[in-house]
């Protein structure tokens, strides 16, 4: 018996656009929409721990020693782009004045 392979994470990306789809069109009678309604549950939580582990281990970086380290999460904070504690959209002097 041939071992079945697991879906990729494309592969299910699509199999849940393709019930969302399915869903938005309305034609779909209620036990039928029930029924793709929690798989498509489950497909979005599954989908949405793999991302998080993909998070997870792009947060790490190996330096040249070899060595692990965590990288810092970019944030939305304006003040925290390189550029000291000045950041776009600040109230101080404007860049190149």
């Amino acid at each position: 018996m041939a071992e079945k392979k697991k879906p990729t994470f494309e592969e299910q990306l699509n199999q849940l656009q393709q019930i969302v789809s399915h869903l938005e069109q309305g034609n779909v009678p209620l036990e039928e929409a029930l029924s793709q309604y929690k798989d498509g549950i489950e497909l979005a939580r599954v989908l949405q721990k793999k991302l998080t582990s993909a998070e997870k281990t792009l947060g790490s970086l190996i330096d040249d020693d070899g060595n692990e380290k965590q990288y810092e999460k970019a944030t939305d904070d304006p003040s925290n782009n390189g550029g000291g504690n000045r950041g776009y959209g600040s109230d101080d002097e404007p860049l190149g004045e």
